[in-house]
């Protein structure tokens, strides 16, 4: 029998492994490689760790799986990490951050190129990378050039395949990722990218040169790019912050000036003399130490000195104090700031000078944190001898119908003292939301004393009457005070109108409930063989597609070969969150590479890359998805329909233990569809089974759409009967036995 496998002898420390890391890297079940502990006697023997928790030799692990052919499932982004992790214990992984430079400049290289670097030895490797990270050291605050030892070569071997299959966001983001568990730093997040082109958009015009003094990964920036700026500044506390948005900026926008710096923009302002066109920022919220006793008397303090609890007020005055006359400055602010007691003479100020032009309530789960709804000010500096400004814009974007939580679009970074990391983002119609927020202030925009606003959505309301003793600027309280000029007629039509298209919605979803194609296993459950969706990948049974991040290189995806990309370009994208919510594609080209990204065809089976929250997690394209452009978080199934029934397919991918199983991380949950499961049936039983998961998907759908009306139903019927438009019936024949029996109120 053949002997367990020995440890590294070598006298570099061996990497070590739990067997919670052994199952990512195998692509299986953490109860698999239990059983291949108990069962196999040639099985590695513990390294270290303890007897709960053994560790075992990385070298031997790998040397087992491979006699028995178990090729790696992991994701090069997850092989980049993990080799990241394993070489950190013994100091040989290198400077995580000195490590962007690589990213950098390997980004520049075709795919070919890193192949052909990934074939040298270890010595003709390091000598490469160093060559690579010199030519770019100057482009990148605080990094020296990277000195890499021999030992450093797994972790350049893994970088530079991430870089290669993934693009250089990819590999950036897990160097970021790894920095920030490594320091004390507390409250990094990522701003969702739709919120960020938001805020881009409210910026009229096309300003050329850009700054965000709290600019995280550089998420903000990065859509002032998209929106046409070529000037971008940032400042950030977190050094690795600002390296990791001055090299993801190098490679979104490479025809851009980049200039990112590390440290306290309000305490120690990097940019002193900048005259900018446009300021977006997304500050931390809730600082109380931000310098209040050493900037008393600061000449940014145009509208009083900000209140040691009214840090938020400083961020907006420093905002102010960069922009040229007539400048615009977009803020992502807590709501609290609109209403706090202490913050009211500066808000005042604020108003009195036309400095606030508009403030927009966000719905709840818009950004971290995610249980509060959020609100952006805009604000512009005043021109000297400009017109009076009379009014301001409040828009209540609250409301705005979207799922419930799901999985949403990150994008950039920003910090502040909340809860570290991610957390389930929820899945909105940010295309509904962009639409109200933008209509309302391009119109106030276009003629502010013309502006009649939308009751329930927007309003204008008069400087004088906002100057009132508490100076509360929150837009549900001025925005619904407007709701009384809705018109009864036209309320009492839109719900009759909404009532008939629930009735019908319920008909179909009882109709979807009735269906009984199904029955019991009988005294147990059915069991089968299974293989992972990188085993039928390289069996040829189906092929494994992803997109390609707008800025990074990557292998052109030859399955896309043979597929109508005309136009492609202005195609439509569909993203985790339309398969969440049930929708459309809604996302934005912008954001992926659209000469590399894949189109979606019928059949295609599609699964989010982020597990959490509610809705279904694979949906198979029909007519509706056919022709759009893969979007960022959703991996991309091709199955041979001569092998695989789609819809069978999806309905075990999708599988709550499934998609738990291929999932790591600890606040994200990251999906690797490498490792999802799928048992191994005839096709004519697939077939049954593909049929049985189409009527689940078609009772879901229905369900959601009767909820969504049923929702918006009751909230006209509420606001209607609250706001004076509608009255409860008296007649006898309109009483329900309920009402009858109820008593009234004591």
């Amino acid at each position: 029998m053949p002997q367990p496998s020995a440890p590294s002898t070598s006298s570099t420390p061996s990497a070590q492994v739990t067997a919670a890391e052994i199952s990512r890297i195998a692509g299986v079940t953490r109860a698999t490689v239990s059983n291949w502990r108990r069962r196999h006697d040639d099985f590695p023997q513990p390294s270290g760790g303890t007897e709960s928790s053994p560790l075992y030799d990385l070298e031997a692990v790998r040397a087992w799986l491979a006699s028995r052919g178990h090729a790696s499932a992991a994701s090069p982004s997850e092989e980049l990490r993990t080799t990241l992790r394993l070489h950190a214990h013994s100091g040989d992984g290198g400077d995580t951050s000195a490590l962007l430079l690589l990213v950098l400049a390997a980004a520049g290289h075709s795919a070919a190129d890193l192949t052909a670097a990934l074939e040298l030895p270890d010595a003709g490797l390091v000598t490469h990378a160093e060559r690579d990270a010199a030519t770019a050291a100057e482009a990148v605050p605080g990094v020296a050039a990277v000195r890499l030892k021999g030992v450093d070569t797994a972790v350049v071997r893994a970088l530079y395949a991430c870089v290669r299959d993934e693009g250089g966001q990819a590999a950036l983001g897990v160097l970021a990722e790894r920095e920030l568990e490594d320091s004390a730093a507390t409250g990094a997040y990522r701003t969702p990218a739709p919120l960020a082109d938001l805020l881009a958009r409210l910026i009229p015009g096309t300003p050329a040169r850009i700054l965000d003094p709290a600019c995280g990964s550089g998420t903000l920036l990065a859509a002032a790019a998209r929106a046409g700026a070529r000037e971008l500044y940032g400042q950030d506390t977190l050094p690795v912050q600002a390296q990791r948005s001055a090299v993801s900026l190098m490679l979104t926008a490479p025809g851009a000036t980049v200039a990112v710096r590390a440290a306290d923009s309000l305490r120690a302002d990097a940019f002193p003399g900048l005259v900018a066109d446009a300021v977006l920022c997304n500050p931390p919220f809730g600082v109380r130490d931000w310098g209040h006793d050493e900037l008393a008397y600061d000449p940014r303090w145009a509208y009083g000195v900000p209140p040691r609890a009214e840090s938020e007020l400083a961020w907006v005055q420093h905002a102010l104090a960069h922009l040229e006359p007539g400048g615009y400055a977009a803020l992502i602010l807590p709501p609290a700031v609109a209403g706090r007691a202490s913050g009211r003479r500066v808000r005042a100020e604020l108003v009195r000078g036309g400095a606030l032009r508009a403030v927009v309530a966000l719905p709840v789960g818009a950004s971290v944190p995610l249980h509060v709804g959020l609100q952006i000010w805009v604000l512009r500096r005043p021109e000297p001898g400009g017109a009076e400004r009379k009014s301001v814009l409040f828009v209540d974007a609250a409301e705005t119908p979207g799922a419930g939580a799901g999985s949403g679009s990150g994008g950039g970074d920003t910090a502040g003292p909340r809860t570290r990391g991610g957390s389930r983002s929820v899945s909105l119609d940010w295309a509904a939301i962009t639409a109200q927020v933008l209509g309302a202030w391009q119109a106030f925009t276009d003629d502010p004393d013309a502006f009649t606003g939308e009751p329930g959505l927007s309003r204008a309301v008069g400087v004088v009457d906002l100057l009132d003793d508490v100076v509360d600027l929150t837009p549900a309280r001025l925005v619904r005070a407007s709701r009384a000029e809705i018109d009864p007629a036209e309320l009492s039509a839109e719900v009759d109108a909404t009532r008939r298209d629930l009735v019908k919605a319920t008909k179909s979803f009882a109709r979807a409930a009735g269906y009984e194609g199904w029955t019991s296993a009988g005294g147990a459950a059915r069991e089968w063989r299974t293989a992972t969706a990188s085993d039928l990948a390289r069996g040829g049974a189906l092929a494994l597609l992803r997109t390609v991040p707008e800025g990074s290189r990557g292998r052109a995806e030859d399955e896309n070969q043979g597929v109508d990309r005309a136009g492609v370009a202005e195609r439509p994208v569909l993203t985790g969150v339309d398969i969440a919510n049930g929708s459309g594609p809604t996302g934005n080209p912008a954001e992926v590479r659209t000469d590399a990204a894949p189109v979606i065809a019928v059949g295609d089976v599609l699964v989010r890359a982020l597990a959490g929250g509610s809705g279904p997690m694979t949906r198979v394209a029909g007519k509706e998805e056919a022709g759009a452009l893969l979007g960022p978080h959703v991996h991309l199934l091709r199955p041979d329909p001569a092998r695989l029934d789609p819809w069978f397919l999806a309905g075990f991918l999708g599988a709550e233990d499934n998609i738990a199983g291929a999932s790591t991380g600890s606040t994200i949950l990251t999906v690797s569809p490498g490792r999802l499961r799928v048992p191994l049936l005839p096709l004519e039983e697939q077939r049954r089974y593909g049929e049985a998961f189409r009527r689940v998907q078609e009772l879901r759908a229905e369900a959601q759409r009767a909820t969504r009306l049923a929702e918006e139903t009751a909230g006209l019927l509420a606001g209607g009967l609250t706001g004076g438009q509608l009255l409860p019936s008296t007649g006898d024949d309109n009483r329900t036995s309920g009402s009858r029996g109820g008593g009234s109120p004591q």
